[in-house]
């Protein structure tokens, strides 16, 4: 009896959830603070039980390494409701009718929500949590709604019970909180006494009561990031269906980025192209959180494995005395670099090989590559052979000019009409030396001479498709099937101008198309090329960067968009790196 009661026991989580309780994603709450006590009611707990989730409860403090350590372990996040938020947070002046406010629970929530963002966990606010959403992305909020929106005729503080919502709310028909309740009309209740007043950038209202208060917000940069004025929870526990939609929408999003995570934890992830090495100069550390793109707490919190850093240098004049510029140019970025990693060596590592790659990620930390971006910095054929002692294990043969190697897909008089003979001499000491050629930046000439002339497999790691839109950087359909017939791969550019027509009034680089237009290019390059075929260079830090993939932190959105398309796993395994490293290895292998 006791065997059969313990076996019973064992089973429990998989007799009540139908699978393993660590399948379920996990989803935390924010906690109130009241006298010294961390506290939530428990409707949050059970509308996310009823969803599928398991719930966390998050206790009110500051201690920033507690939170971010518990942030890491969580699938989703809600931002529970409670007092005013101090206008402080929003750069204005305490209203005369301002409601409580709670400065520690305020200061708690504001670092959870940053937090949260810079992670991409999936993040849901209700009543005081859209409030905070809308504060933490720069919006603000009207203090006391009486007073200063007196044409708001309903009561918005209704404290009745909640069997009887008191008002409508209509959501935007195209809205994702229209699709994820599965209606754009609803029932709610609503005890609120401010609300958005300035909507954040980046963000749209999207639900509006009858009096044209404002009840829905989400993200238009396309993160994972919804609010609601009214509250869900207490409308699940009255049995309202419509409402636990939110809920099991919601989960279903956090059990992607759980299944993202497990990914990455899993496999080799590496983007294949950066620019970052321009900003290493004096006093600057990769291991400090800035508005770079790359560096690497952005990396921790995008869960990606390891980074080229290409060493570029513009092309000038193709002189004796400008080969020597860009060549001491080079060897400046080579040897910052090196220094950076050397500064940082408790987390990262330089990476010359497949199997350095993977032993550096067992050891728990993060792998660096080298690369050359414009062979006019390499000098000589000869220094190849320095460069790949240094650890560089490829070279873009050109960069938006022509050079002594080859034409340029950016200069509009074709000098070589493709190679030139120092270029067809530095392709095969590339292969003899194991240095992967890029041929990303060269004309389309160039392509074909260089995949006909070399005998490994070739890389292009930062270009996208030309065939949906028609930039000189992309790759057309015949160039894709040709470079995956000879082995090579084509890295996916996040750049903007590589991706759509930019408006006139538009800073290329600035992040002006997004995550969805890139995927787009993805998805057709893997269609055309193939699975085995396609990979990934944001070029960050060089022009890269979309709405929804703004830095290394971001990149795990990638791979949550893959995992909504229906992609395997393991599929996913080549694109972030798999197919890139299955060339390296042919390419350093001795034959």
């Amino acid at each position: 009896m006791t065997r059969k009661i313990l076996l019973l026991l064992l089973l429990i989580p998989f007799l009540a959830f139908g699978r393993p309780l660590n399948e379920r994603p996990l989803i935390g709450i924010s906690c109130g603070s009241t006298n010294g006590t961390s506290k939530v009611k428990t409707e949050y707990a059970d509308a996310i039980c009823k969803a599928g989730g398991t719930p966390i409860l998050i206790p009110v403090m500051t201690d920033s390494l507690a939170l971010r350590d518990i942030l890491y372990r969580l699938d989703g996040i809600i931002m529970s409701g409670g007092e005013d938020i101090a206008p402080e947070y929003y750069g204005e002046e305490r209203h005369e009718k301002l409601g409580a406010v709670n400065d520690l629970r305020d200061t708690f929530d504001l670092m959870v929500a940053r937090m949260a963002h810079n992670m991409n966990v999936p993040m849901l606010g209700i009543c005081r949590g859209e409030q905070l959403i809308n504060v933490v992305f720069g919006g603000t909020l009207y203090q006391d709604i009486p007073s200063q929106c007196p044409t708001w005729t309903l009561t918005h503080r209704n404290r009745a019970k909640d069997e009887q919502p008191p008002h409508i709310v209509n959501l935007e028909p195209n809205s994702q909180l229209a699709k994820m309740f599965g209606t754009t009309k609803l029932e709610t209740n609503s005890r609120h006494h401010q609300a958005v007043k300035q909507v954040a950038p980046g963000f749209r209202i999207v639900g509006w009561a009858s009096d044209g208060t404002p009840e829905a917000i989400e993200s238009t940069n396309e993160y994972p990031v919804w609010g609601v004025q009214f509250h869900p929870e207490s409308m699940v526990a009255q049995g309202d269906e419509i409402a636990l939609n939110l809920f099991k929408a919601f989960v279903r999003k956090a059990d992607t980025y759980r299944r993202a995570k497990k990914i990455h934890e899993k496999y080799l992830t590496i983007d294949s192209h950066t620019d970052s090495p321009r900003a290493f100069k004096k006093g600057y550390s990769i291991a400090n959180r800035t508005s770079r793109l790359m560096n690497l707490p952005k990396m921790e919190e995008g869960m990606l494995d390891g980074q080229y850093l290409a060493c570029w240098v513009a092309q000038g004049e193709n002189t004796e005395e400008g080969t020597k510029k860009a060549t001491a140019r080079v060897n400046t970025l080579i040897e910052r670099t090196l220094k950076q990693i050397e500064m940082n060596s408790d987390r990262v590592e330089l990476a010359r090989t497949p199997e350095d790659f993977a032993r550096i990620k067992a050891a728990g930390k993060k792998a660096i590559f080298l690369a050359i971006e414009n062979a006019y910095g390499i000098g000589s054929i000869a220094n190849l052979e320095h460069l790949k002692k240094l650890g560089v294990t490829y070279v873009t043969l050109s960069h938006s000019r022509n050079n002594d190697y080859c034409d340029s897909s950016s200069d509009p008089v074709k000098r070589w009409k493709g190679l030139s003979p120092l270029g067809r001499k530095a392709v095969s000491e590339m292969n003899r030396l194991g240095i992967m050629v890029d041929i990303s930046h060269t004309s389309e000439d160039t392509f074909w001479q260089v995949l006909k002339h070399s005998n490994k497999p070739i890389i292009a790691s930062h270009s996208s498709s030309r065939a949906l839109f028609n930039h000189d950087r992309n790759l057309t359909d015949e160039q894709l099937r040709a470079l995956a017939k000879k082995g090579g791969v084509a890295q996916a550019a996040i750049v903007d101008i590589f991706l759509k027509e930019m408006p006139a009034n538009k800073k290329p680089g600035k992040g002006n198309a997004y995550l969805s237009d890139f995927m787009k290019h993805l998805l057709h390059m893997i269609k055309v090329a193939g699975i085995d075929h396609v990979g990934i260079g944001s070029d960050f830090d060089g022009g890269g960067g979309v709405k929804g993939c703004r830095g290394d932190n971001d990149l795990i959105n990638i791979t949550v968009c893959l995992l909504e398309e229906g992609f395997s796993e393991t599929d996913i395994a080549k694109i972030w790196g798999g197919n890139l490293l299955r060339v390296m290895k042919e390419v350093q292998s001795v034959k």
